[in-house]
């Protein structure tokens, strides 16, 4: 049997990032102290699931008290460790498709609170301003205080083009915000990418999917057409990506590496020991590359920009990552569910560990809306303005400052990025 290992955050809503290893069979036989068992304390369990049946208020079956007692021992251990029914089983299964129904959130359970790992690009909780780091409080008339994730992602879930408001507080807002959003049909195009100006291109990648190396390649070598055959600087974007499958984030990473560790992992089995190496290949023929990154990039985003920083690849602009660094391996039962076990940590290739740390940029990038003022004071008198003026045509012009402030309005992170890979391309040509 191949067990799937899933280090991405814990559950999307509609997907679970399943990140897919194959794990043999027998890991569940070499689970430490599998045959030590504690005689005593499943004494004291016995009793007390003796006691619920007889005594508790209402009639409760074997099934349910026991998969609470499953879900009570895995929710005990850490936010990522869960039971997955088969229901959740079939869903997280669904997660590298591309296409599922819900809000499109990736969200984990934070202090008792659902909290905002990432809004998922062009979805209803992306158009709708929500946020990462944005916490749930209430899912339309239900407090999701101690609510387990499974719970919270069901009640998310529904027919599409149904009704759901979400309360949650924000950093910075003093008062709880209801927003209102209808469910849809969620179709993830994980790679996008555009060129900025001549020579430079944009590359966004939303989640890390089955396709997104085969896209990831594709759309880079329309860049490097379009840039005449080589770029001259390249932003890629991973903000507010929260991870995916462990391959597809390997595959981007090694896209821009000639050679060195990706990423490894480490953990009690043997099983858990991973390495992962570049092949050789840098499709970007060594253009400069600025990797955005923000506090909804998690798990696979950080593996990228990591992977890129530790080899001196990329500048990392942006703010400080999500911190997902631990690997869930998800393992079958009998039953047709499925238990999601935390088994190991990865690291990036100077052996940083991600957990509970993130990815701290180059570049720090405080979260900025530039707006144009409506109440702007009038333009000064320039040479432009006088009658006669000479032209400076002996000098390529300079982009317009109508235009740049266009481009910093659009989105700011991106013009701050175009503008350190310009400079980038300036100190590499002196060189």
């Amino acid at each position: 049997m191949r067990y799937p290992v899933v280090p991405g955050p814990l559950m999307a809503l509609g997907v679970a990032v399943a990140w897919l290893l194959a794990m043999p069979s027998a890991l569940a036989d070499e689970q430490p102290g599998a045959r030590d068992l504690p005689l005593e304390e499943l004494r004291t369990l016995s009793e007390v699931f003796s006691r619920v049946k007889g005594d508790y208020v209402e009639d409760v079956s074997d099934k349910e008290l026991l998969e609470n007692a499953i879900r009570g021992m895995l929710q005990g251990l850490d936010p990522h460790s869960a039971y997955l029914s088969a229901d959740d089983f079939a869903e997280l299964q669904e997660g590298t498709s591309g296409e599922f129904g819900g809000l499109g959130l990736e969200v984990d359970v934070d202090d008792g609170f659902i909290r905002v790992v990432a809004p998922i690009d062009d979805t209803p909780a992306a158009r709708a301003g929500i946020r990462a780091g944005d916490l749930i409080i209430r899912l339309d008339d239900r407090s999701t205080r101690g609510m387990n994730l499974n719970e919270a992602v069901s009640l998310m879930r529904g027919e599409p083009g149904t009704d759901i408001t979400l309360t949650i507080t924000r950093e910075g807002q003093d008062e709880p915000l209801e927003v209102t959003l209808t469910r849809d049909v969620v179709q993830v195009v994980s790679v996008r990418s555009r060129m900025l100006e001549d020579g430079y291109g944009y590359l966004r990648i939303s989640q890390f999917q089955n396709r997104t190396a085969a896209n990831l390649k594709d759309q880079l070598a329309a860049l490097n057409e379009a840039a005449d055959g080589s770029l001259d600087g390249l932003v890629l974007d991973l903000r507010n990506n929260p991870g995916g499958v462990l391959q597809a984030a390997v595959a981007v990473a090694d896209a821009f590496l000639e050679e060195g560790r990706i990423v490894y992992t480490e953990g009690r089995l043997d099983q858990a020991q991973m390495e992962f190496d570049a092949s050789g290949e840098d499709l970007a023929h060594g253009a400069p590359i600025v990797v955005l990154i923000n506090e909804g990039s998690a798990s696979g985003s950080e593996i990228v920009a990591g992977a890129l920083q530790d080899h001196r690849r990329a500048v990392v602009m942006g703010t400080r990552s999500f911190g997902k660094g631990s690997v869930q391996s998800v393992l079958p039962l009998n039953s047709g569910a499925a238990i999601k076990l935390t088994t190991a940590r990865y690291y990036t290739p100077d052996g940083r560990s991600i957990q509970a740390e993130g990815i701290e940029p180059d570049v720090i990038l405080d979260r900025v809306q530039v707006r144009l003022r409506e109440d702007s004071e009038p333009r000064r008198l320039t040479e432009r303005d006088l009658q006669r003026h000479l032209d400076g045509d002996q000098l390529p012009r300079l982009e317009d400052a109508d235009e740049q402030r266009a481009r910093a309005v659009d989105d700011y992170a991106v013009f701050e990025a175009l503008n350190l890979l310009k400079g980038l391309r300036i100190l590499g040509q002196r060189r």
